[in-house]
């Protein structure tokens, strides 16, 4: 008896069941669900211990910023410890500054407002005078004269300099980061050499990720320098108080996306208004809107978004969303917790591209469609 004769497999035959891929064990809509689910959890953890994260945060970007300070020191065959002296060192200094700058101008905001505390309670009054004679009742009158109260703008500047006040008894913890963190760096760069290919993706992400956060700090550098010292001139040629003061404080906030302008103009526009009245403030706020309009709005989001590939809506929304989950640090830290989120959660996913285009990844380009005559049985000659 004959056996049964084996069936045929020809070379390049694909079945239609070899060919489509198995059912997902999930739904699309399932699957999203689950990960907003696990967002919601994770968030919450980083909101209930933002006391420690946010100076985590910031140590790690600082580290980031003067990684490449190293790199001189080791092609001239110094000792690794001189490449982690030197990052470290930098990084206080980059902290110490930016400390000192945010302090001074609370502090000096606060002194000038006390000094001009009576000339700043006469104009309140005429400016009321002319809201009431617009028509306007006296509620709404009594609550631009609250916003408008000498106490009340003191008060603000104090809560400033207690948010900074706030961000130096972390520094104990952003120190330690930055020694810990710098010591580590000098270990990971001998990763692509231990792991060879078997990292590579990893490794190419995280070099994006550490180039996008370089170039972003260094355009926002550049453009509030060009800034700072713009409305600096403005502010002295206008005869406004301590422009030098403002000066510095238009630098800072530049680092703040899209409402550091805003933070940046508020004091200026306030002295402004009780030196030399309405012509002084109107003053002060073309000035800031024109150099605001030209620089930070037309030119400098061309090169925000070449360096870092974020969207302008995700950049806006990201200040006000890291802000409310870490704090203060949430606003200066906000595209480079972005960055990271996007390289942690759909740089590592195949599937995602659709998801990178819309936050402004140019790189995100689809697979190409495969070529549907592969799929197809061939026929037996």
């Amino acid at each position: 008896m004959r056996g049964v004769e084996p069936r045929r497999r020809y070379p390049g035959r694909v079945t239609r069941a070899a060919a489509e891929p198995p059912p997902p064990l999930l739904s699309s809509s399932t699957r999203t669900v689950l990960g907003l689910a696990a967002a919601v959890i994770v968030l919450t953890g980083v909101y209930f211990a933002r006391e420690l994260v946010g100076p985590l945060a910031l140590a790690i970007v600082l580290v980031v910023i003067c990684e490449p300070v190293r790199r001189p020191l080791e092609r001239r065959g110094w000792p690794h410890w001189t490449g982690t002296t030197a990052v470290i060192l930098v990084a206080y200094l980059v902290l110490a500054v930016m400390g000192a700058l945010l302090w001074l101008a609370g502090t000096q905001f606060a002194r000038l407002v006390g000094e001009f505390s009576d000339e700043l309670q006469d104009s309140v009054q005429s400016f009321l005078g002319w809201l009431r004679s617009v028509g306007l009742d006296d509620q709404a009158a009594d609550a631009a004269a609250a916003v408008l109260d000498p106490e009340t703008l003191v008060g603000l500047a104090s809560s400033l300099g207690g948010a900074v006040l706030g961000v130096a008894t972390a520094l104990f913890f952003v120190v330690a980061y930055i020694i810990f963190m710098a010591a580590d760096a000098a270990r990971y760069r001998d990763a692509g050499r231990v792991f060879g290919r078997a990292k590579a993706p990893t490794l190419a992400r995280i070099q994006r990720l550490n180039t996008g956060v370089r170039r972003y700090y260094v355009v926002n550098a550049t453009f509030g320098a060009i800034v700072a010292i713009i409305d600096g001139f403005a502010l002295l040629w206008l005869g406004v108080p301590a422009p030098l003061v403002w000066a510095i404080l238009a630098f800072v906030t530049n680092f703040i996306p899209n409402i550091g302008f805003v933070l940046g103009l508020i004091p200026p526009a306030v002295l402004a208004f009780v030196v030399g009245g309405w012509p002084m403030l109107l003053a002060v706020i073309a000035i800031y809107c024109v150099v605001n309009v030209v620089l930070q709005v037309l030119v400098q989001p061309k090169f925000v978004s070449d360096a870092v590939d974020l969207s302008l809506t995700l950049s806006f929304f990201s200040v006000i969303f890291w802000t409310f989950v870490i704090g203060p640090l949430g606003a200066i830290l906000s595209i480079p917790l972005t960055l990271f989120v996007r390289t942690l959660v759909l740089e590592g996913d195949p599937q995602s591209h659709w998801l990178r285009w819309l936050s402004g990844d140019r790189s995100a380009v689809p697979p190409p469609d495969p070529d549907p005559s592969s799929t197809q049985p061939r026929r037996r000659p």
